[in-house]
């Protein structure tokens, strides 16, 4: 059975986002979750304290005996925090997965406000990532970013979206919880500039820590399984409004989602 999909991003202490979001959402959704480290946080709900980061060559290690022994039918790649470690990872990608589904998800600022990626590995991610990855699943601050369109309106999702096909994406979902209103609106653009979106009805809570991360390792899965794009996107948002509607309300802050609401 396919399912098995590598995670290449970096730990959360609280156990809402990073690489704990990403094994318990491959693991409920049927798939086999497999990690190569890249950096250790202290954190809560209240946001990120301390970064420990992991030597670049030692994921590239991580992800080569992985992928040389057990292999995967994706890759799900999230916080990377510095140039040496972009690079390392594009390496190990392209000498052991350059044919299998690859999802960046590109982590930049934490719930809370920290910066996940240091300003110089903007340009790395933009020259050695994005340009790989069979999808990227940005939230539209990271894609004003990406893009240059800081100043952009967050409502002119569809601009944004176009903007990140210029800088050499494949596909993107950019999700739209920045966004305003009662509806969160989740613009899929494909690799012929097709757009198409998925709406849902807006839950008001402070509980969507992790949400990014646990999107992006949805659809990886997904793919990973053999559904097309826009199934595993489908069946992917599905699954992240569900684990906010259900949250267990942990922590004072923003507290995690329930990604195990499946069982």
């Amino acid at each position: 059975m396919r399912g098995r999909v590598l995670i290449v991003a970096g730990s959360d202490s609280g156990g809402g986002a990073g690489l704990q979001a990403d094994i318990k959402t491959i693991t409920v959704l049927g798939g086999f979750a497999m990690t190569a480290v890249t950096a250790l946080t202290a954190q809560n709900t209240h946001g990120v304290a301390g970064i420990y980061e992991v030597p670049a060559d030692f994921v590239g290690q991580q992800m080569r005996l992985v992928l040389e022994d057990i292999g995967a039918d994706a890759v799900k790649v999230g916080m990377l925090h510095n140039m040496s470690v972009i690079k390392s990872v594009a390496e190990a990608l392209d000498s052991f997965a350059s044919n299998i589904p690859l999802v960046v998800d590109p982590v930049m600022v934490a719930k809370g406000g920290a910066s996940l990626l240091e300003e110089d590995a903007i340009s790395a991610l933009q020259q050695y990532l994005i340009p790989r990855a069979s999808l990227i699943t940005p939230n539209i601050p990271e894609a004003q970013q990406l893009c240059g369109l800081k100043n952009e309106p967050v409502s002119d999702s569809i601009k944004i979206v176009q903007a990140l096909k210029n800088i050499g994406s494949k596909a993107t979902l950019l999700t739209g919880g920045h966004a305003e209103g009662d509806y969160i609106s989740d613009y899929f653009i494909d690799s012929d500039g097709a757009v198409k979106i998925f709406k849902n009805r807006r839950i008001q809570t402070k509980n969507t820590h992790g949400t990014g991360c646990t999107t992006s390792s949805a659809v990886a899965v997904g793919l990973a399984q053999g559904l097309e794009m826009k199934d595993a996107i489908r069946r992917a948002l599905k699954y992240v409004h569900k684990a906010i509607q259900t949250a267990p309300n942990y922590g004072s802050g923003h507290g995690p989602i329930n990604h195990g609401h499946p069982l």
